[in-house]
């Protein structure tokens, strides 16, 4: 993909949102809205592009300071919005449909209020084409009932075109993992609560400081369930990284710390619910 390529797809975009003046990008940091931040921001002007960041204890901090900084490069301001999933009985009761009561909230907050504030004209967010044919991903129903927007999957870009124009754009983001919510490691029907949320984020913070980059600590009450790339399988489970990987989750309050050799499994609760039950 070269710069031509990019070039075209600013002007796709800018043609997607003729009308709009000012627009809102919910912003997580992640590649597919680091890449719409980008992209809008070129095809309408960076003074005329907003990245509104969700803060709740879902949010790993370390995600929070990666998603400012890709916005600074972009330059492109942040504005954050607190959001209260946790106070809607619905999100802690963590059926299969969480998402959508996650970012139902988002996007309330991302009201009236703040499009008033900040005069600005839409809300869009990063589905990418990939994402929409997806039956997990019950938070594109909430973007539908806000009317929210989704450019990237509007004009047909999978998750590996999202790759290739975000390292073509030059965005730090472009080789990130995906870094989905904290709530996504504790299985359906088990309630999410900061408590728990801080746990696994203590736990993913001690292992990133391990060396694993790509990881994920699924809360299953006690016992934490380590999911890593293949490659790391062999080097978490040997001495003495096997004893630093233990240290590290029983320090987070786990009591126990199980490493899954089938490694990162995308949608690992969410998947085999919505299969059968179509939520």
């Amino acid at each position: 993909m070269d710069g031509t390529e990019v070039d075209v797809t600013v002007d796709r975009i800018g043609a997607a949102l003729t009308g709009i003046d000012r627009l809102a990008v919910a912003f997580s940091g992640g590649v597919d809205s680091s890449l719409l931040l980008d992209l809008t921001a070129r095809a309408l002007g960076r003074d005329r592009v907003l990245a509104v960041l969700g803060i709740s204890p879902s949010l790993p901090e370390h995600e929070r300071r990666a998603a400012h900084d890709v916005a600074r490069h972009v330059g492109v301001p942040v504005v954050e919005v607190t959001t209260h999933e946790g106070d809607r009985e619905a999100y802690r009761r963590n059926g299969p449909d969480r998402c959508f009561h996650c970012k139902d909230e988002l996007f309330t907050r991302i009201g009236a209020d703040v499009l008033a504030e900040y005069r600005v004209d839409a809300v869009a967010y990063g589905e990418n084409a990939d994402d929409a044919r997806r039956p997990d991903r019950p938070g594109s129903r909430a973007a539908t009932e806000h009317r929210v927007l989704r450019p990237l999957a509007d004009l047909g870009l999978t998750k590996a075109d999202v790759r290739r124009l975000a390292a073509a754009c030059g965005l730090p983001s472009a080789t990130k993992p995906a870094a989905p919510c904290l709530a996504s490691r504790i299985p359906h029907f088990s309630d999410v609560t900061p408590a728990k949320l801080a746990q696994v984020e203590a736990a993913e913070a001690g292992l990133r400081r391990l060396g694993f980059t790509d990881l994920r600590v699924r809360h299953h009450d006690d016992v934490a369930r380590i999911e890593l790339l293949p490659e790391d399988l062999p080097r978490a489970v040997t001495a003495p990284m096997r004893d630093a990987v233990h240290a590290a989750v029983t320090a987070a309050g786990f009591r126990f710390a199980a490493v899954d050799i089938a490694g990162i499994q995308s949608g690992a609760f969410t998947l085999p619910l919505v299969q059968v039950s179509g939520v």
